[in-house]
């Protein structure tokens, strides 16, 4: 950078306190490298924190390649908003993987095998439990054997036959079996063993039903936006200054 003389405009050395042709003070302004700091270091706007909230793991990746250079801890924010979003679907992979099972999880939706089971509990089924290996007094999942129309969690009652294996269910709260609905199960009816049972848990699927899952999404995409168009104003309010 080349410096002049205030007085009389001739070309002076950044060490020289004195202009060497006019003999006047000189002051030399020094860098200030706070003021570079936060001109350089502008950020992007908030509203990239869209991309891990729509596309959830892989919007953040993209966000992260696009911010990393100019901002990296937004980067970085926005990457984790994006793993964060991404756990539900990483848990229900792991667990469908482990049950052996396409759907893991079933909400009882009927009173049939009260007590045991009550409207609104959750079970976990085992998938990989073979059909061969279930025993009377079992408890399973099937696919209702006149029309595959809807899931039933029984009781097995009955071995009705060994080749190929055939088996009667029945509801611990009901008087009967049903032809049609309780029996006959076999292996393309059946889905997989009760392993678990997670007491009224199943309330929380009553939200994602309309009109609740309605009113739930309007309200967290509104809360989302405020909170960003808030975070872009001061973004832009920021930028105005910094320049």
């Amino acid at each position: 950078m080349n410096y002049f003389c205030v007085k009389c405009g001739s070309q002076i050395d950044s060490k020289d306190s004195f202009c060497t042709k006019c003999g006047s003070a000189t002051i030399i302004p020094k860098p200030n490298p706070q003021h570079n700091q936060s001109t350089s270091k502008t950020g992007k706007s908030p509203f990239w924190y869209l991309l891990p909230l729509l596309l959830g793991l892989v919007g953040g990746i993209i966000a992260y390649f696009i911010l990393r250079n100019s901002d990296k801890q937004k980067a970085k924010r926005a990457l984790m908003f994006g793993v964060i979003l991404s756990i539900p679907s990483f848990v229900w992979i792991i667990f469908t993987g482990i049950s052996g099972a396409e759907n893991p999880f079933y909400v009882v939706a009927s009173g049939s095998m009260s007590p045991v089971l009550s409207v609104y509990d959750v079970i976990v089924i085992n998938g990989n439990e073979p059909f061969s290996e279930i025993v009377i007094g079992d408890i399973i999942v099937f696919d209702r054997p006149a029309d595959h129309s809807r899931v039933i969690v029984q009781r097995v009652v009955s071995i009705i036959d060994d080749n190929p294996q055939t088996v009667r269910t029945q509801g611990d709260a009901n008087p009967a079996s049903i032809p049609g609905t309780d029996f006959p199960i076999t292996s393309n009816e059946y889905i997989g063993k009760v392993a678990y049972v997670l007491p009224q848990v199943g309330y929380v699927t009553q939200l994602l039903k309309p009109p609740m899952n309605y009113v739930g999404i309007i309200m967290y995409v509104g809360m989302v936006l405020g909170i960003l168009t808030v975070k872009h104003y001061i973004f832009k309010k920021q930028s105005l200054i910094n320049d």
